[in-house]
């Protein structure tokens, strides 16, 4: 399982970090729909990729810990589940957005329980807490 948590935190790292740069370059053209948004919506856009981008960077941190910070990995997951929330509330107040965001909630409010679950995989790992046997095995 710490293997598992630490091939995760870097691959959601790495994910954070190209979504981001792409928003930062992209600004609008990254959100579907919102290419005619304007100036204030880009600018907007390509701030939040910015810390999208240092969110990720974050992740990428954790990930080369020896062993990886349980308490990082989960606030870093409480952030993101707080996204998904966060999208979550846009649908109740203004309806379904465009289909792809709608993937993108489900990733985020499913994706922090297994980092929950994993946090501190490889801590108990390292303090030799391995789950013992049933007697006869």
């Amino acid at each position: 399982m710490a293997r598992a948590l630490r091939v995760l935190a870097q691959l959601m790292g790495w994910a954070c970090v190209a979504i981001g740069l792409f928003h930062v370059a992209l600004g609008n053209a990254a959100i579907p729909g919102a290419g005619s948004a304007g100036a204030t919506v880009d600018s907007w856009g390509r701030f939040m990729g910015a810390v999208f981008a240092g969110y990720g960077l974050a992740w990428l941190w954790a990930a080369r810990q020896r062993p990886i910070p349980a308490r990082a990995v989960r606030w870093l997951a409480g952030v993101f589940l707080l996204g998904g929330v966060g999208r979550l509330l846009s649908l109740a107040v203004h309806g379904w957005p465009q289909w792809f965001q709608i993937a993108l909630a489900a990733i985020e409010l499913s994706l922090p329980p297994v980092f929950f679950w994993l946090a501190d995989a490889e801590e108990r790992t390292l303090r030799g807490d391995v789950e013992a046997l049933p007697a006869g095995r």
